[in-house]
């Protein structure tokens, strides 16, 4: 006997509540096979519930979309500064520059391996290491590091930054939409069932294809279980043996 299966998604919510609310305008109280006042809550949360998938919807979208964009300038911003500290050991390496110079931009004296800038925070924390030690150095009258020079870097630096923290604002933005989903999707659950729950006991009498029928009709839907499923198939394929 197939079972009944209540919604699992958010557009599966929004559907049954959809196909309940159109039967409670098409037929008058007395014909109704769910509550008035169930009909009522129906009719006040669905476009609550409509609305705040299509914001969670945009939100997310948004932030994905701007991703795109934040990961590009974080590349770029990674490439520049990785160069610029390659240039200062390479430096180093023609004796050009003292060893010494690493510590002023927060280095290790003998590291020679470009320090990990693969996350947002050692990107943000080395990018002001670098930043703040070349402009330290320039103050003293020290000749600049060139190609890249540190406002080529300072730039990229700071586009990064800015776009992270847009990043940032655009997850929270999509955060707090997910947490407003989540709950007015609790409540769509308990509207369904509570529905389901009244037409089922209102088509309680008929027989059980008959009163699966008539529920359906409300959005209430029933699946079969697999070895059900493999059943009728081997009904349905014994009958095509007989067919003239």
């Amino acid at each position: 006997m197939p079972y009944r299966r209540l919604p699992n998604t958010d557009s599966a919510r929004l559907r049954a509540l959809k196909t309940a609310l159109k039967k409670g305008k098409e037929l008058p109280p007395f014909k109704m096979a769910f509550s008035q006042s169930t009909f009522s809550k129906v009719e006040l949360f669905i476009n609550n519930f409509e609305k705040s998938m299509s914001h969670y919807k945009t939100t997310y979208n948004i932030q994905i979309e701007k991703n795109k964009d934040y990961q590009a300038v974080h590349k770029k911003a990674r490439l520049y500064l990785s160069h610029f500290i390659q240039v200062i050991n390479m430096a180093i390496s023609r004796g050009e520059m003292s060893e010494q110079i690493r510590l002023a931009y927060g280095m290790d004296i003998d590291e020679r391996k470009l320090p990990t800038l693969n996350t947002d925070k050692e990107l943000i924390d080395w990018g002001k290491k670098i930043i703040d030690g070349e402009t330290i150095r320039l103050g003293k009258g020290q000749p600049p590091v060139t190609n890249p020079t540190i406002a080529v870097v300072k730039v990229r630096y700071h586009n990064f930054v800015d776009a992270f923290n847009h990043q940032k604002i655009l997850q929270q933005n999509t955060q707090r939409a997910q947490l407003e989903l989540d709950s007015l999707r609790k409540r769509a659950d308990e509207i369904i069932l509570n529905i389901w729950n009244e037409v089922e006991e209102t088509y309680s009498h008929h027989p059980d294809d008959e009163r699966r029928d008539l529920a359906t009709q409300y959005g209430v839907v029933y699946v079969y279980r697999k070895n059900e499923l493999k059943g009728l198939q081997l009904f349905v394929s014994g009958l095509a043996d007989y067919s003239v």
